[in-house]
């Protein structure tokens, strides 16, 4: 079981980026599904989480309105679009099956992540 992330890049600020995350082994329908990143130096930083019973997402404070995640049933896919990036968007983007604990977003089954770079 695991999940791949696709679909980082170079980009200037103020561009858009789309990933995607592709499940092996499992229908992403039957779990939450979330983003969270790693940049050099930081910790890592929770991006979102989707519920697959009610469709809520959450979203950290410092993507919130400029990040959206959808899925993509038939299609096996999660997505993360991002919009209006910004330099300190910059890590490799990971997803993953995604649950609360004790107040913060833990991910599981992560794999291959993304590069996102944000840079003029």
């Amino acid at each position: 079981v695991q999940l791949q992330a696709s679909g980082g890049g170079l980009v200037q600020p103020g561009g858009s980026l789309r990933l995607s995350c592709a499940a092996l082994g499992f229908n992403l329908d039957y779990y939450d599904i979330g983003w969270f990143r790693q940049a050099p130096g930081k910790l890592r930083e929770g991006v979102s989480c989707n519920s697959r019973t009610d469709g809520s997402t959450y979203y950290a404070d410092s993507v919130k309105g400029r990040f959206t995640s959808s899925r993509d049933n038939a299609k096996n896919l999660v997505y993360l679009q991002m919009n209006s990036l910004k330099p300190e968007d910059t890590a490799v983007y990971y997803c993953g099956q995604c649950r609360l604990d004790q107040g913060e977003y833990e991910y599981d089954y992560w794999g291959q992540g993304t590069q996102v770079t944000v840079s003029s």
